[in-house]
C-alpha cells in the first residue's frame, strides 16, 4: 500500500466511556497506517479512563479541564506530529478503509487541504441505520458553506482529514463556539484550499439526545458568530453574498425553531429571512405543505 504521509488521529471525549472503545478499535482497524492516536479527555466522570487503560500502549490519553470540544481538538493537534490530522468524535466509529481512501484523494491533488467522506447515521441504542449522507461537496465549496447550500461538508467531527499546515494556517477551531465549530473551521479551510470528498459512507455517526445541534438557541448564537467572522473581510466576492447568506441563515433557524415548537421565533426568523432575501417567500409559502408531508410519512 502506498504511503502518502503520516496521519495522527485526535479523539475528543467527554463521558463517552460506553462508546470510546469502539471508536479506538475502528482506528486501530484502519488499512492505512496510523502514526499515533491521541484521546483528549475533558475530565470525564464515567468509565472512560478505565476503558482506555487497555489501549495504553497504542493510545495516548491527555486529561484537561473541560473547555469544550474545540479546545480538546486544538490540544490534540498540538500534541501530535503527523503531516495529516484526522478527527473522530468519541461516540462515532470508522469503517476500515476510511483513511486509505481519503489519503488517496490527497495524493491525487496537491491543492486539496481537507478531505471528508459520506456517513451512515445510526441509532445510538440499536445501531439501526437511520439514513445515509452522501451528498458532499468537493473542489471550491466555500460559497456553498457560506450560503448554507448543498453540497458542502458532511459530519466534519468524524469525517475530516486535514493537512497539518492548513490547520495551522487557519488557526484551528474557534474555542468561542459551542455549536457550529465544525462549519466555521471547514469554511475557513475552504476559503484557502480545495476540498476533496469520498462518496462512500465510511463513518458511523450516532444520533442521540446529547448531539450538540439539538440546542437551537446555541446553534443560533454560533451561526451568528460564524457569519460575523465570515463577513469581516474586504473581499468583494464574499461581501456580495451577504444578503443571500443572512437570508438563508434566518430561513434555517426558522425551520429549526418550528421543529422545536417555538412558533414565535419561527415567525421572527421567517420575517428576517424575507428582509434579506425576498425570494425565500416560496420556501415559506410551501412550508405548511412540506410539514404535512413529513408528518404523513411518520
Amino acid at each position: 500500500m502506498a504511503n502518502f504521509g503520516t496521519v495522527s488521529v485526535v479523539i475528543p471525549n467527554y463521558n463517552y466511556g460506553r462508546f470510546i472503545g469502539e471508536a479506538v478499535e475502528s482506528v486501530l482497524a484502519q488499512t492505512y497506517p496510523i502514526a499515533e492516536i491521541v484521546v483528549v479527555d475533558s475530565e470525564s466522570t464515567d468509565e472512560t479512563l478505565e476503558v482506555l487503560r487497555k489501549y495504553a500502549d497504542r493510545v495516548r490519553v491527555i486529561v484537561q479541564e473541560n473547555l469544550g470540544v474545540c479546545a480538546a481538538r486544538n490540544r490534540g493537534v498540538a500534541e501530535t506530529n503527523g503531516e495529516f490530522i484526522a478527527f473522530l468524535d468519541a461516540d462515532d466509529r470508522w469503517l476500515p478503509q476510511k483513511i486509505e481512501k481519503q489519503m488517496a484523494k490527497f495524493a491525487g491533488d496537491e491543492e486539496i487541504g481537507l478531505v471528508h467522506c459520506g456517513m451512515r447515521e445510526i441509532d445510538s441504542e440499536t445501531d439501526q441505520t437511520l439514513g445515509l449522507l452522501l451528498d458532499g461537496g468537493e473542489g471550491s465549496i466555500a460559497d456553498n458553506l457560506l450560503l448554507w447550500q448543498s453540497p458542502a461538508v458532511i459530519g466534519p467531527g468524524g469525517t475530516t482529514v486535514v493537512r497539518r499546515v492548513v490547520f495551522e494556517e487557519v488557526g484551528g477551531f474557534d474555542t468561542d463556539l459551542v455549536v457550529g465549530e465544525d462549519w466555521d473551521f471547514c469554511y475557513r479551510t475552504a476559503r484557502r484550499c480545495r476540498v476533496g470528498f469520498v462518496r462512500e459512507p465510511l463513518v458511523d455517526y450516532r444520533s442521540h439526545g446529547t448531539n450538540a445541534h439539538r440546542n437551537v438557541a446555541e446553534m443560533e448564537r454560533g451561526m451568528r458568530r460564524m457569519l460575523e467572522k465570515a463577513f469581516t473581510t474586504d473581499d468583494e466576492s464574499v461581501l456580495k453574498l451577504r444578503n443571500r447568506a443572512y437570508g438563508n441563515f434566518h430561513r434555517t433557524l426558522a425551520g429549526s425553531y418550528f421543529q422545536a415548537g417555538n412558533v414565535g421565533r419561527f415567525l421572527r426568523h421567517a420575517v428576517e429571512s424575507l428582509k434579506h432575501r425576498p425570494s425565500n417567500i416560496s420556501y415559506f409559502l410551501a412550508y405548511p405543505f412540506r410539514r404535512f408531508q413529513k408528518s404523513g410519512r411518520g
